[in-house]
């Protein structure tokens, strides 16, 4: 059962929905109503930053207008009334995910930031021991594979990584070979940002907890199109960034369970994680100010929860619908191209679409289908072990969000069509 948030009482209602239409949804995401070369924008970029709505953009601005003052420590009515904006945030991220506490939510700049956080914190800690291994997927972001290399580098680890199939599908039987006695983490992608396709996220962390490894999972990729509930899946830490869930850029989240927290030392040192300081020692307050050292980006928190109270006015399950039916749409139309075909072909995928055309390299198509005023990204997409698995170059990919509709998807397809025309 879905709540809504009473921030300064601390408890929870029964939350009601705002209806779900996406001509109404268009009207709060300001720049869609833009040109681009003369055309409306179609902008099906969205696994590499969401557009944001207007109610976001009004947070920011509030704050700098109405609130601007550093946090935590002041006793003048700026300060308070900022931290109280600030921590408010951090309840609606903790409601979010249903964790079990604020004190179990980080922020921090970014999903990249959360994972090297943790990497790094349990180094500090001695968790690792020569010879340890650490485990992957071969669908992971670069922000999911090189902390974990440095790691290794550091406390001579080894990386395994869990093979996908021909779908980009995790291989699940070769991720149970994988785990033994060494391994010490897991750290997994929840929804691919080339492939689109859902892990078994569930699964997964519940046969690492078999032997007592603990799984981090990172849900950049999920939390705009799907339900997190922490303590359903059980994972010890989760990550996400706010830019990719209509939030701003430069602010994300670290979740972690208390019993790893608590015992983690802090990722960097300065104001705000201090208790007391002497020049002969110094002692950290308790979570989560402990690992949220220097001023931080209070604007972009408060933005983060303005963009978590405009994605939790709908029902997350009739957007999860929408962007089925895109995706469905999106598939079917794009396969009567000749010499298209998609790479990412998963019974369970989220809203991409990686593709390429044969004799066309995706980067002249991106750049051709710009002039048209529509826009998706073309490369790795900070996932070149997994192109290199499917042995190119790069894709093209589109990737929708609750914004979208199926007259963009027709655009892309028509844009396409002409693509193939200027090539032939």
């Amino acid at each position: 059962m879905d709540f809504e948030v009473d921030i300064k009482q601390n408890t929870r209602t029964k939350k009601s929905y705002r209806k779900f239409d996406v001509e109404d949804v268009r009207k709060d995401f300001p720049i869609l109503k833009r040109l681009v070369n003369g055309k409306s924008l179609v902008y099906l970029d969205n696994a590499a930053t969401s557009q944001k709505p207007q109610s976001v953009i009004n947070a920011i601005t509030n704050y700098y207008t109405y609130e601007n003052a550093n946090i935590h420590r002041g006793l003048h009515f700026l300060s308070e009334l900022a931290t109280e904006s600030y921590e408010g945030a951090r309840l609606k991220v903790k409601e979010f995910v249903n964790a079990m506490s604020v004190s179990e939510i980080i922020f921090v700049r970014g999903a990249t930031e959360a994972i090297n956080l943790v990497a790094n914190s349990l180094c500090r800690a001695n968790y690792f021991n020569d010879g340890d291994e650490i485990l992957i997927s071969h669908m992971e972001h670069h922000s999911n594979i090189v902390p974990w290399q440095l790691l290794c580098e550091r406390k001579n680890l080894k990386l395994k990584v869990v093979p996908v199939n021909d779908k980009g599908e995790f291989i699940f039987e070769e991720y149970e070979k994988l785990l033994s006695e060494k391994t010490k983490l897991v750290s997994i992608v929840h929804i691919s940002n080339a492939l689109g396709t859902i892990n078994p996220v569930k699964e997964i962390v519940k046969k690492a907890h078999e032997y007592n490894i603990p799984v981090l999972l990172d849900g950049a990729q999920a939390v705009p199109h799907a339900k997190v509930d922490v303590q359903d899946l059980d994972c010890d830490f989760y990550v996400f960034s706010g830019h990719k869930v209509f939030g701003p850029t430069g602010i994300g989240v670290l979740y972690g369970k208390t019993e790893f927290l608590d015992k983690m030392p802090p990722f960097q040192g300065g104001g705000d994680m201090i208790r007391e300081v002497t020049f002969e020692k110094t002692t950290y307050e308790d979570l989560p100010q402990k690992f949220e050292a220097g001023t931080p980006n209070i604007v972009g928190g408060i933005a983060l929860g303005a963009a978590l109270d405009y994605l939790t006015s709908f029902d997350i399950n009739e957007i999860s619908n929408h962007e089925d039916s895109l995706l469905k749409y999106g598939t079917e139309k794009l396969l009567q191209i000749d010499g298209l075909k998609i790479i990412g072909t998963s019974d369970r995928k989220a809203s991409v679409i990686s593709f390429v055309i044969d004799g066309i390299h995706p980067y002249d198509i991106g750049t051709i289908i710009d002039t048209d005023g529509i826009a998706i990204r073309t490369g790795h997409h900070c996932t070149m072990p997994l192109i290199k698995r499917f042995n190119l170059p790069a894709t093209a990919r589109a990737s929708f969000s609750m914004y979208n509709k199926i007259e963009e998807i027709d655009h892309l397809y028509n844009a396409l069509l002409k693509v193939k025309r200027m090539f032939t």
